[in-house]
């Protein structure tokens, strides 16, 4: 089956008939699904693109109806046969469609021009691109996107689809077919005429073409389009490459370098408000201070502290929204939870990695030690333009890690606290932000219910901004329940009464704290029971965010009243619905929240919730861990207890999909089971969490929640428990290179799975410490507790477990050199990966034996087994070891003289690990020299 975007969309069946969707509103619902494949695309985006913001009356029925026309196509498509290479499915108040990505158009174009941006030679690299263009058959989405849909859904496709063609007109320069390429550009200059890189390749062409007068004619041409069009002089490189010219000394690195075109650039700014109010002054002075600050030798650091609910991230943010132009490098923005009711402040060891990755630093590069991640990361800042928010800080020590140490960049910090460490140490410039003025929280109302409706009770709105303390929180807590009730007087708003037993201290100033107080009891009392309940529970989960049927769980009720109940409390403002499904709030509100639970649900009560969510969260990992590893032993986890929602995860991609959603609330939830005396959640949630932090690489993760758990059951009698978390805990130690440490965990585990008699857990250890020598290059080692692990798991009679540790003899025996005993281990070891359904452990064999066939001088059989391993790998989406395994294939193919599909090996494996930014990358350069 093809499903094509590149051009009219289109659905083929695999002999290339077309199968017809008659309606714009099928095609765009495809194209839509397409764009988005794997992820649930909320029903009212999907409502809201189809009939251009203008929906029918049945338009969810309607959209069934879509729905509907697409299953049967795409039925159509695979002769009614069942085909796991698409499925289209509901799922969460959207749709998603689950499909291969070489099935569509799209992903094939970009994963030939990210391979061809891994090609050093440049002939070969236009080929590549020019094949990736060839895909495109018209404009993107072209019988089914339209005015705003089409602005919405196809300008970054149509962007990827030029930088394609600039790319490959990049690679023809570099070829030296300058000549080829000066009349496309002319035609591309004059369809695009303020695009400053084609007038900077066409000046190039021209000047290597000896023509240098046309070519300096030509920057005046583009001058004088951007001048008149968009008043303004060209850039700096196209000016330098002018200049270039005119000395005779241009070259093409004077164009955009491909590593350049290839960086991701961080964009996480939260979204601004469309509300925003007043803060003229503010943003003046950020602007100052900011620019003020900047010196030839340190970043530009600004100090935004003010209470609780001041508006501080709003202020920020506002700022940086409007600022980000002047960072090409990108933003990033970090949450430290240094007021968090809940949560533990973020410390330096948990937010550095998190800031390396978004520098495109692989975890497994990520280092140790926190000092050589500091040096690392101010390294990646340095020579960048990037602005750095770091909000809800508690003290200096949890930020000053993540300055940057040399200029360019800019760093805003909100904080409750003056933190004058930082003004004094590190030169941070200091923006106190006080209580709106009256007028501007009038303004603040006036945006969110309209000038006419505050004008015409302007007592009733002094008495409001009196009340709320001038706290832009407190307002947008009251404004929300003004809007939602439209008929009420604004003066009965604030005649409601609170309940005066609440304490909220999280506000410096007594009046102030009980104003604001107030102000979240008139909207916590207008809330049905069920939501006033639901809100109570929820200040006890530990964030950063919450899923309904994990709220759900929490509450004791069935899913769906759980989401009415959340409806209404984000209807109050009293939560938010940050991204489709997942709420969350204020941490005051979560301050108010916890006060109330402990205020009104009585001891037991909370318990009860916190132990129906630990099930909630627990026992969904555990099937997300099985669908991904369903030929690991698993751990025992008992029943959940009455009333708890587990997530309906069918298959691994939605398990992987559902990891990645909660992993910041999962890592949150090992920590607060551990402190809430949960000791049994703690460690068996830390273990369903590792197949999934191995995927992704997240060894930091895994270490930090293996240690809380093995603090919690430390010294009880539950050395199950115990001896899986030891391990788990080698296992993290050992990709962080603590080797020593490593060795005592593993050491620890053997002694107690030894005294349970556990013999497949036992070879499980035993396999660890081997592959923890082999990593050491202590191969006799590995291979004697390789050999010891078979025999546990033929005691054991774990034929999983044998075949993994086939494999893993037979690979040790191949390290010393005895290739003949790898084929004796590995070829067995294939059918029982196989039974098992390990495909991963399948992959690793044939990798095995396609190494032990080189050696041997049997490359047919060598080639054989490489192309099966990469296959799996490709299949389960292992991409290093796609990677390892095709450099290998390269060399067995190098080896027979098959020098161009050894090449075409060696290339797709540099693509891949430069990717990833893994060092392995300069072995395959090293071999394409």
């Amino acid at each position: 089956m093809e499903l094509r975007l590149l051009g009219p969309v289109e659905v083929r069946s695999e002999t290339g008939v077309l199968i017809p969707l008659r309606r714009r509103q099928e095609r765009l619902a495809l194209a839509v699904l397409l764009l988005e494949p794997g992820r649930a695309v909320p029903v009212d985006r999907l409502v809201d693109l189809l009939w251009n913001q203008k929906p029918p009356p049945m338009a969810r029925a309607a959209l069934q109806t879509v729905m509907s026309h697409i299953r049967t196509a795409l039925r159509s498509a695979t002769d009614g046969a069942a085909d796991e290479s698409v499925r289209l499915l509901a799922r969460g108040g959207g749709y998603l469609l689950q499909v291969r990505p070489e099935c569509v158009d799209l992903h094939r174009f970009n994963r030939l021009v990210d391979e061809a941006r891994a090609v050093q030679d440049p002939s070969a690299r236009s080929a590549r691109l020019a094949s990736a263009l060839d895909l495109w058959r018209g404009p993107a989405l072209g019988d089914a996107a339209t005015g705003d849909a089409r602005e919405r859904l196809c300008s970054e496709l149509e962007e990827s689809r030029f930088a394609a063609i600039s790319d490959r007109i990049d690679a023809e320069l570099d070829a030296g077919r300058h000549a080829d390429v000066v009349a496309e550009l002319s035609s591309l200059t004059i369809e695009h005429p303020l695009r400053e890189r084609l007038h900077g390749q066409l000046m190039m062409a021209l000047y290597r073409c000896g023509r240098r007068a046309d070519a300096l004619d030509a920057f005046r041409r583009a001058r004088q389009l951007l001048v008149t069009e968009l008043g303004l002089e060209p850039g700096p490189q196209l000016r330098a490459l002018e200049a270039s010219i005119i000395a005779d000394t241009a070259r093409t690195e004077d164009l955009l370098p491909v590593g350049t075109r290839a960086r991701v650039v961080p964009a996480q700014l939260p979204p601004d408000l469309a509300s925003f109010a007043g803060r003229s002054e503010e943003l003046r002075r950020l602007d100052a201070l900011l620019a003020e600050n900047g010196s030839a030798t340190a970043p530009s650091i600004c100090l935004v502290t003010g209470t609780a609910g001041v508006g501080k991230t709003t202020l920020a943010v506002r700022w940086a929204q409007r600022a980000r132009d002047r960072f090409p490098d990108g933003q990033m923005y970090l949450n430290l939870r240094g007021f968090d009711p809940v949560d533990p402040p973020a410390g330096p060891s948990e937010t550095l990695p998190v800031l390396l990755q978004t520098l495109q630093v692989p975890a497994e590069r990520i280092p140790a030690t926190l000092e050589a991640q500091v040096a690392s990361y101010r390294g990646l800042l340095a020579g960048r333009r990037m602005l750095i928010i770091l909000d809800n800080v508690r003290d200096a020590d949890q930020v000053r890690p993540l300055l940057p140490g040399a200029p360019g960049c800019a760093v805003v910090i909100t904080s409750r606290n003056q933190l004058a460490s930082l003004l004094v140490v590190d030169g941070a410039r200091l923006l106190p932000l006080d209580l709106l003025s009256a007028d501007e929280a009038r303004e603040l109302l006036a945006h969110r219910l309209g000038a006419e409706r505050v004008a015409a009770e302007a007592g009733a709105v002094d008495d409001i901004i009196a009340k709320c303390a001038r706290l832009p929180l407190a307002l947008a807590i009251v404004a929300a329940r003004a809007a939602t009730h439209p008929a009420f007087a604004l003066a009965a708003l604030v005649g409601a009464s609170h309940d005066p037993r609440v304490s909220l201290d999280t506000l410096d100033g007594g009046d102030q704290a009980t104003r604001v107080r107030a102000v979240f009891s008139w909207s916590y009392q207008s809330l049905s029971h069920g939501a006033a309940r639901l809100f109570r529970l929820l200040g006890l989960h530990p964030g950063p965010d919450i899923a309904a049927p994990a709220a759900a769980s929490l509450a004791g009720t069935p899913i769906g009243p759980a989401r009415l109940l959340l409806d209404e409390l984000a209807r109050a403002h009293l939560v938010s619905e940050n991204s489709p499904g997942r709420y969350g709030f204020h941490d005051l509100l979560r301050a108010y929240a916890a006060e109330l639970a402990h205020t009104h649900d009585h001891g037991t009560e909370r318990h009860a919730a916190l132990h129906r969510l630990f099930d909630h969260y627990l026992h969904t990992a555990h099937a997300a861990h099985r669908l991904l590893t369903p030929h690991r032993d698993p751990v025992a986890v008992g029943v959940p207890v009455p009333e708890v929602a587990t997530e309906p995860l069918t298959d691994d991609v939605q398990a992987l999909a559902w990891f990645v959603a909660e992993r910041a609330v999962l890592v949150a939830v090992v920590a607060q089971a551990a402190k809430a005396g949960f000791d049994t959640h703690s460690w068996q949630l830390a273990w369903a969490l590792t197949e999934f932090f191995a995927r992704q690489g997240h060894w930091h993760e895994w270490a930090a929640t293996h240690r809380t758990a093995l603090q919690a059951i430390h010294g009880q009698t539950d050395h199950l428990g115990q001896a899986h978390t030891h391990r788990g805990l080698a296992i993290a130690y050992a990709r962080l290179s603590r080797h020593d440490d490593a060795f005592t965990h593993f050491n620890r585990a053997l002694e107690l799975f030894t005294e349970l008699d556990d013999r497949t857990s036992q070879g499980h250890t035993h396999l660890g410490v081997a592959w923890l020598f082999d990593r050491q290059g202590r191969r006799p080692q590995a291979l004697d507790h390789a050999i010891q692990a078979l025999a546990l798991y033929r005691e054991a009679g774990n034929a999983a477990g044998q075949a993994n540790a086939l494999n893993a003899v037979g690979w040790y025996h191949a390290q010393l050199g005895n290739y003949e005993q790898t084929l004796v281990h590995c070829e067995p070891a294939i059918a029982l990966h196989r039974d098992s359904r390990d495909r991963r452990g399948e992959a690793s064999t044939w990798d095995s034996l396609g190494y032990a066939h080189r050696h041997l001088g049997h490359h047919e059989q060598a080639t054989a087994c490489g192309r099966n391993a990469v296959e799996l790998y490709r299949e389960i989406g292992d991409r290093y070891n796609e990677a390892d395994t095709l450099i290998r294939l390269g060399d067995t193919r190098h080896a027979v003289g098959d020098h161009h599909t050894a090449r075409e090996h060696w290339r797709r494996a540099l693509t891949i690990l430069h990717e990833l930014g893994h060092p392995d990358a300069g072995e395959a350069r090293a071999r394409l020299g």
